[in-house]
This record gives C-alpha cells, sequence and structure tokens, in this order.
C-alpha cells in the first residue's frame, strides 16, 4: 500500500523515531571520525545538539491521549530530560546504555543457573569474576588467557596497589603479555 502524499501521514511516535535515529546516526559518524575526548564533545555540541533541543522542543508540543504507549513514552522522557543531554557535556559518556545493556544480559539469561551464588561468598566471588570478565572485553583483552593468567599470579589483599595496577586489563604490560600468550597459544 502507497504512503499518502507529504508528511502528514507521519505519525508523532514515528516521529520521535526519526529523531533518535537521526542521532544514533550522527553518533556512529562522529565516532568514526573523532578519536578524542575533547573533539567528540565539541562535535556532539555542533551537530547532535540542535537535534536533541528539536526533539525535546517537539516533546512538549506533544499530547497524547492519557494511557497509552505514546502518553507512557512520552512521559518517561520528559522525566529524564536533564538527563538526555549530560552525554553532551563529555565525550566519554556513550549515547546509550546499550553496551551496559548487552554486558549484563548474560547474567539476567543465566541467573537461574547459578545456584551456586546462595551465600554471601558465593556471590561475591561470582561479583568478582563477573567484574573481571568485563573489564577484559572492555579493554579488548582475550578473557581466557588474562583469567589464566591472574590464576597464576593468585592477587590477593595483601598486594599493594601498585601491583595490583600490573595485573588490571587496561595495563599496557598487561595486555601486550596476553597478547603474546594468545599468539603462542598458550
Amino acid at each position: 500500500m502507497p504512503f499518502p502524499k507529504g508528511r502528514n501521514w507521519i505519525t508523532p511516535s514515528l516521529q520521535g523515531i526519526m529523531y533518535i535515529d537521526q542521532l544514533f546516526h550522527l553518533e556512529d559518524v562522529i565516532k568514526a571520525r573523532y578519536t578524542s575526548f575533547d573533539a567528540i564533545k565539541k562535535a556532539r555540541h555542533e551537530k547532535e545538539k540542535p537535534i536533541v533541543e528539536g526533539f525535546l522542543s517537539w516533546l512538549d508540543n506533544q499530547s497524547p491521549v492519557r494511557g497509552a504507549r505514546m502518553d507512557k513514552a512520552v512521559t518517561y522522557i520528559r522525566n529524564r530530560h536533564s538527563y538526555l543531554t549530560t552525554y553532551l557535556e563529555d565525550g566519554r559518556c556513550s549515547f546509550s546504555n546499550n553496551l551496559s545493556e548487552n554486558a549484563i544480559r548474560p547474567f539476567t539469561v543465566g541467573r537461574k543457573n547459578w545456584l551456586f551464588c546462595d551465600t554471601p561468598n558465593g556471590a561475591q566471588a561470582s561479583a568478582i569474576v563477573y567484574t573481571m570478565v568485563e573489564m577484559a572485553k572492555a579493554n579488548g583483552v582475550n578473557v581466557y588467557h588474562y583469567l589464566t593468567y591472574l590464576l597464576e599470579k593468585l592477587p590477593n589483599d595483601r598486594m599493594s596497589d601498585e601491583e595490583l595496577e600490573l595485573l588490571a586489563p587496561w595495563n599496557e604490560n598487561m595486555k601486550a603479555e596476553i597478547k603474546r600468550r594468545a599468539s603462542d597459544g598458550n
């Protein structure tokens, strides 16, 4: 079925999605083009801030049917207005929480399988392992080789901050060691 001519056929919900899609697209372009946090912030202010402001202005003009899904969506965003613009102020901030959502998905899917976490010590041990896995992933480190290395070194609470820093997945020497192990197949 062909769409009617003009833009009158575009529903308010579709208009909102178009704003968000435009922001996601610009964020991809900016992240591909700039690497420094200051440059990302500057580009966001130039390119994305006007769209965010347009979206918020458009949002203020919406008056959806009370209780409808659109009403819930508009209310949700209006209640988080100040948080929506926070990412513009720091190039290190992410536009969306998709990375966080994807990182916790395995835990929410698998929580029924983790019956051994029924004690505080079990839960703490699991939290430590999950944290190490996610930190390794976030720093581009091979998880298997990183955890194997940590089990060899057995970090503990008696180690100094400097010793622990040497084992952190963001430590360049650590990254080189794990990369070497991965390439050697150890």
